[in-house]
């Protein structure tokens, strides 16, 4: 039996309606991807602020598809980045979309769950970059799924999982999230013969190191720094606030600066508590700290490491850990910090305690400070590292390479060893 031949306009139509859902569904991939970069953008802004929680940033569009409310998680304890985005949008929310960098939340902490408020507010549809990991938390998509909602998961996961990588890997591994950072000439010396360091960098890359140990919830130093520098190991300023923006720290982007009225303000996150001080961590296994030690001050809380088999006298916080690889067990200090809730912690031990970090695979991310200056002799950087072939060697990806004054800043992160073939 012949089929019908198809009438020529019938066939024009057809291609001309498939080419127009083409079109539309690319311009609303483009959207969605747009939507959910901001809302990446704004979970940065609560960078060093939210501890022990993550960072989230939020998009609520109405239901004809405008920006009609934006916000970030600021602190712990205070609004979530959903409620911040839905109390901006209010009854233009009905029928929208929110998009979201983490999971929205189903269980009470100090605030109500995100996917109630979410449902409260009529969202018609959710987009999320990434799972929530956390049993107690996550469930929020199957709630909205539940009533009706439609929850689409994974746009922009890696630049989601990127901005949250210190709480994911608090999350995941139960640990906190590392930075080692060390500053250096070009042919890798971190001081001269002599033993002098100051000053290798410039000041602009101090003060950008400031800025990061104020973001950190923890930072880590080794017995041989402390004896041979006398650190004070604060962040000065620590985490200053914004004059113009007082729930804001001078440091991060806020996006309440920005002309656009759009954007959330001061009042939409209220009034932020005190900042959290980081926390002073001196890896002593021999308990050979001075009573004197800049580090032992009142500036800051101090926790002092040391073996669990080592008699001292020491008037300090200590810690005891069991003793690994001549030092001490480095996974059982950061489980120990991870339940005093600190997420993130930045190493600036000297090349020993690096060493030690990086054999242990403790190492989620390298920032590194080189001055345009050459030594040729002094101490290196980094000590053993556990690399005896260049087939072992720590292979690194670089995030980041921006000038900082005269000098240059180096941002990496560790990659996977490849899978060993089978023989």
């Amino acid at each position: 039996m012949e089929t019908p031949a198809q009438d020529p306009a019938d066939s024009a139509r057809a291609a001309r309606e498939a080419h127009a859902l083409t079109d539309a569904a690319h311009t609303h991939a483009v959207t969605d991807i747009a939507h959910m970069a901001r809302a990446v953008e704004l979970a940065a802004c609560g960078r060093g602020a939210t501890s022990p929680n993550p960072v989230v940033g939020c998009v609520v569009l109405d239901a004809s598809g405008n920006v009609a409310g934006e916000g970030f998680h600021a602190y712990a304890g205070g609004p979530h980045a959903e409620v911040v985005a839905l109390r901006e949008a209010g009854e233009r929310a009905r029928g929208g979309t929110a998009y979201v960098t983490l999971e929205p939340c189903d269980h009470t902490g100090r605030t109500g769950p995100c996917s109630l408020a979410l449902l409260g507010a009529g969202i018609a549809r959710v987009v999320v970059a990434v799972a929530d990991p956390t049993p107690k938390a996550a469930g929020g998509a199957a709630r909205l799924r539940a009533h009706g909602v439609v929850v689409e998961s994974g746009l922009l996961a890696e630049e989601g999982e990127r901005v949250n990588a210190e709480w994911l890997t608090y999350a995941r591994l139960g640990r906190p999230y590392v930075t080692w950072k060390f500053a250096a000439t070009l042919d890798g010396r971190s001081a001269a013969p002599d033993g002098t360091s100051q000053w290798i960098t410039s000041p602009e890359a101090r003060a950008d190191v400031h800025r990061l140990r104020a973001e950190s919830g923890a930072i880590i130093a080794g017995i041989g720094t402390v004896l041979a520098d006398d650190p004070h190991l604060t962040a000065r300023p620590s985490r200053p606030a914004d004059a113009s923006d007082p729930t804001g720290p001078a440091d991060v982007r806020d996006p309440a600066s920005s002309a656009d009225a759009s954007r959330p303000t001061s009042q939409d996150r209220g009034a932020r508590p005190a900042v959290r001080v980081p926390l002073r961590v001196v890896v002593d296994s021999e308990a050979r700290t001075p009573p004197g030690a800049r580090v032992l001050d009142g500036a800051a809380p101090t926790l002092v490491a040391v073996a669990d088999d080592v008699e001292t006298r020491l008037k300090a916080d200590l810690i005891r850990l069991p003793r690994h690889d001549g030092g001490l067990d480095l996974r059982a200090l950061l489980r120990e910090l991870a339940a005093r809730e600190v997420v993130s912690v930045f190493l600036e031990g000297g090349p020993t305690l690096a060493g030690a970090f990086l054999r242990q695979g403790l190492i989620d991310r390298v920032i590194a400070y080189l001055a345009p200056a050459l030594l040729g002799a002094g101490p290196a950087a980094l000590g053993d590292a556990g690399v005896a072939t260049i087939a072992a060697t720590h292979r690194l990806a670089f995030d980041d390479v921006s000038p900082i004054g005269p000098d240059l800043r180096l941002t990496a992160r560790p990659v996977p060893a490849p899978p060993r073939k089978e023989s």
